[in-house]
């Protein structure tokens, strides 16, 4: 029964029960509100679309993504439709937002740090600026691949602000304040190895006796491929997890097993990798660093065998004016030989090693990019239907 219908207004006459209609309005508005709460300080679905992070996460697993973990970050851009990141449904570029109102950056307390090891959703940090319909999601490797005026007269430029740049996820293989190396796909976190993720995968260079390897027992183990074929005949190319390789060193036929680099077989464009400037960094993506990870308050002294790793924190994450005169460098109008960071910073990878455009490529992540922490996996689907094993897996 309906109380309130027999409450009666100041006049002595009972209120009028509201219709259906009403009800049901009300209702959505209820409902709108309190899922975009939800959604914003507690938790928030997301899928996974690449196999980035493969076999940590798989292509089409859906997941529950924490924002509590690190803190609810607060809208920065506030006014924007409901349910909706940043375009609006069937159309490529209409914004779901407006930049009339934008927030400054704040973080509600949470129950812990970013940690090493941890798998974060954050927003893309090349994703402030995007080609319409680009084949390549960075606009700044197109630029540096085909030049800014082509990308210019070939798409459609749109700007986003932070919290409306495409969703990725990647594991924080560096926090703020490591020194991070890759040598030879080993990543050494302040001159320790980082642990391997049990379900990481990176291309190796298997060999064998003459003889292919059996397919079906290859099945059984989860290994598709190859993915290339040397032309000797006994040199093939497969992406193995640490489990997978453990398994292949036991077949009889199998006599070596060493890590895939692609700048060993082909001739690689160092200006892919970060920090695009291949005078002063001969970087790859199996080879790479030492690199400082900036943390909030410390300082480093710039010149120029450094200034291309922290040009963009300095011009664009924080928001300085930089440039060089008679060679020095100007931050803010001012003669500067070192920088304080005012934020910090992060260092992320794909669990699938060589199919990952991460960190290696794009740099760093800055703290009030990061949306929250994976934490559960609700539903799974594959070729074959459900994945029933890994419903409500906890993420690691």
């Amino acid at each position: 029964m309906n109380l309130a219908f027999w409450k009666k207004n100041k006049d002595g006459q009972p209120k009028k029960k509201k219709s259906t209609a009403r009800e049901w309005l009300d209702a959505g508005i209820f409902a709108i509100i309190a899922a975009t709460l939800i959604r914003t300080f507690i938790f928030e679905a997301y899928t996974i679309p690449t196999p980035s992070m493969e076999k940590t996460l798989l292509v089409n697993d859906f997941l529950f993504v924490s924002k509590i973990s690190y803190g609810p970050r607060i809208p920065m851009t506030p006014l924007a439709m409901p349910f909706v990141h940043h375009t609006m449904p069937f159309t490529k570029s209409t914004k779901a937002y407006s930049e009339a109102v934008q927030w400054k950056y704040r973080r509600l307390p949470g129950f812990s740090d970013i940690k090493r090891y941890d798998v974060v959703v954050f927003n893309f940090p090349e994703g402030d600026t995007v080609a319409i319909d680009a084949p390549d999601p960075s606009y700044y490797n197109m630029v540096r691949l085909t030049g800014w005026q082509s990308v210019q007269n070939s798409y459609k430029i749109i700007h986003r602000p932070v919290d409306k740049r495409e969703n990725y996820i990647k594991r924080c293989m560096g926090q703020a304040g490591d020194t991070i190396q890759i040598v030879h796909g080993q990543v050494i976190i302040n001159g320790k190895a980082a642990p391997v993720p049990p379900g990481s995968q990176h291309k190796y260079v298997v060999e064998t006796s003459g003889d292919q390897l059996n397919s079906s027992r290859l099945d059984e183990l989860g290994i598709t491929g190859p993915e290339y074929t040397f032309e000797s005949g006994n040199k093939y190319v497969y992406n193995l997890t640490p489990e997978n390789v453990a398994a292949l060193k036991q077949f009889p036929i199998v006599k070596n097993i060493t890590p895939y680099e692609e700048s060993q077989y082909a001739e690689f464009n160092y200006n892919m990798v970060f920090p695009h400037d291949s005078v002063h960094f001969k970087w790859t993506d199996e080879n790479f660093g030492p690199m400082y990870i900036p943390k909030k308050g410390a300082s480093v002294k710039l010149d120029e065998s450094n200034i291309a790793l922290y040009d963009r924190i300095i011009r664009v994450y924080e928001g300085n004016t930089l440039e060089k005169k008679d060679g020095k460098f100007i931050i803010n109008g001012q003669p500067a030989d070192s920088y304080t960071f005012k934020m910090n910073y992060y260092w992320m990878m794909g669990d699938n090693r060589n199919n990952s455009l991460d960190s290696r490529f794009w740099g760093f992540v800055p703290e009030d990019h990061v949306v929250g922490k994976a934490w559960l996996i609700w539903m799974s689907y594959g070729e074959n239907g459900i994945r029933w094993s890994r419903l409500f897996r906890n993420i690691k």
